[in-house]
């Protein structure tokens, strides 16, 4: 009995088979390769997701600890004789006067003493002392001199290489354009303060006029102090900076640290500059102070 013949599949046939099994390979790869990538992309919005919330660009990366107010260094405060008599004395002085008058007049607004430090020959000096003087506060002249690092302390400035005769010149001329100063603290100086030459020129002229000297210590082998004492110009030097960076905490903190050291000690001399922070922090700190029984006074008040 013969035998059917299979019928032959066309070429067309053949071709169309073929184009629907590469079509179905080719939607299952892409389908697998969606359905990953969704997968990859829920877990990376996950991850930053949690990364923002560690660190929101609303709430600031809080500072370290160790710069905060109530973790800020503090000295185990023992009252002197001196403060068991008159109470802890507190000088602060705002150095660099004369340049930014809205917020120097801040300042000058606070309801506690305190002296405005300021540059000679720069624009508002004129106008910031007279103001300083007619609310109360203290006026000193922050003399220019000459710093190791090199850099400028601006016009005004005394140098290691001026003789004798050339220093003389330049401190009366500051204290002539700064002409309601009581007294001179350094601007700078880490060099200048430490020559034993230059500072007799300097305290000379102090001593002639009849004022004060108080050392700002950018240098630890400044001899101002000791210059000041050996001429018999009244003294003092400064304890605490407060601001040798512009934040409100740590500023604060190094308000409470020379409190401390008023109580301790008798009395305390704080430096700090113009800056918004450190206003915001004295305004802070000013009550808890007054009502630790801290004495604001001028510079004038602790110098000997």
């Amino acid at each position: 009995m013969a035998r059917k013949k299979k019928p032959r599949r066309s070429g067309s046939a053949l071709w169309a088979a073929a184009v629907w099994a590469i079509l179905a390979l080719t939607l299952g790869i892409v389908g697998y390769a969606c359905s990953h990538s969704e997968q990859n992309s829920q877990t990376a919005s996950t991850t930053e997701s949690r990364s923002a919330s560690t660190v929101s660009p609303e709430t600031p990366t809080p500072a370290p600890s160790s710069l905060t107010p109530e973790a800020a260094p503090t000295v185990v405060a023992t009252p002197s004789p001196e403060a068991a008599t008159t109470g802890p004395r507190l000088a602060i002085i705002i150095d660099d006067c004369g340049q930014w008058p809205a917020t120097e007049r801040a300042f000058i607004a606070l309801p506690v003493p305190l002296t405005l430090s300021v540059l000679p020959d720069v624009r508002y000096n004129h106008a910031i002392e007279h103001e300083a003087a007619a609310a109360g506060k203290g006026v000193m002249l922050h003399l220019p001199m000459e710093t190791l690092s090199g850099v400028n302390p601006g016009p005004g400035k005394v140098t290691t290489d001026m003789d004798d005769a050339a220093i003389t010149a330049q401190v009366e001329h500051d204290l002539h354009d700064v002409d309601l100063a009581q007294g001179v603290n350094n601007h700078e100086g880490s060099k200048a303060t430490a020559d034993v030459r230059v500072m007799n020129a300097v305290i000379s002229v102090l001593a002639k006029d009849g004022r004060f000297f108080i050392d700002s210590r950018t240098n630890a082998r400044s001899v101002g102090e000791r210059i000041a004492g050996e001429h018999g110009v009244r003294t003092a030097a400064r304890d605490v900076f407060l601001d040798n960076r512009a934040d409100v905490d740590y500023t604060a903190g190094q308000l409470r640290q020379v409190a401390a050291l008023a109580e301790q000690n008798g009395s305390a001399i704080a430096i700090g500059h113009p800056r918004p922070t450190t206003l915001e922090a004295l305004r802070i700190v000013i009550p808890e102070m007054q009502a630790r029984g801290i004495k604001f006074v001028l510079a004038s008040d602790l110098v000997r």
